[in-house]
């Protein structure tokens, strides 16, 4: 075993984030090629998963080798929930609806992270440090292309109880890092990540072909 999990874990999965950083889907919507609907369609599609996610980590929070992790300032449906009603009116929740790809991700997250805490950790990883990074810069384009004032409608981006963004990633890592897993159970973790990530694509691709993101 060498090198650090969290190490570990990026290495295994850089291709699968370039890959998503450089999705039709991204590239149409920073681009000012998607009006407001395509992207509250992709909101609306991390409704349901961070519904489930969220849900789990209600249930793992109170095991102690994961309930560092579960941070309330990473909790992100309630922003969801204020973006949804920005962009599509006070009625949202009866406009929206899960994707085929976005059931298919949702399905797995209620395989897994409800019952295996590595499973758990993967998808709580894959999301939230993704929030944590590009989502970062994801806000700012789309804000500017969508000209949305202030954090109207990307609330879901807007971390309000970290300081640091990057001190926390820091200690994120480091909690990672500090999880006794052994190597088989290291080894189920990166390839439920990986999954994590062709999941994500998949919902991307999905949206991308909704709204000819071409």
């Amino acid at each position: 075993m060498t090198g650090s999990f969290s190490s570990e874990l990026r290495a295994a999965t850089w291709a699968h984030h370039e890959q998503a950083a450089e999705s039709t889907f991204f590239e149409a919507l920073v681009a000012g090629r998607l009006d407001r609907l395509g992207y509250a369609d992709m909101v609306a599609q991390h409704y349901f998963i961070y519904r489930v996610l969220e849900e789990a980590a209600g249930v793992m929070s109170a095991n102690r080798v994961v309930n560092g992790l579960v941070s309330p300032s990473l909790t992100r449906l309630p922003a969801i929930e204020m973006d949804l009603c920005a962009l599509l009116g006070d009625d949202w929740a009866q406009q929206v609806r899960p994707n085929v790809a976005t059931e298919a991700y949702c399905q797995r997250l209620r395989e897994t992270c409800f019952t295996w805490l590595g499973g758990f950790v993967a998808h709580h990883y894959t999301r939230y440090l993704g929030d944590l990074s590009g989502g970062q810069y994801l806000r700012r384009h789309v804000a500017q292309a969508l000209q949305l004032p202030g954090d109207v409608g990307t609330r879901f981006y807007v971390f309000d109880g970290i300081a640091d963004l990057e001190a926390f990633k820091l200690e994120y890592r480091r909690q990672l890092d500090a999880m006794l897993w052994d190597e088989a159970e290291r080894a189920a973790i990166v390839s439920e990540v990986v999954l994590a990530y062709r999941l994500t694509m998949q919902v991307l691709a999905e949206l991308s072909n909704a709204h000819a993101a071409s």
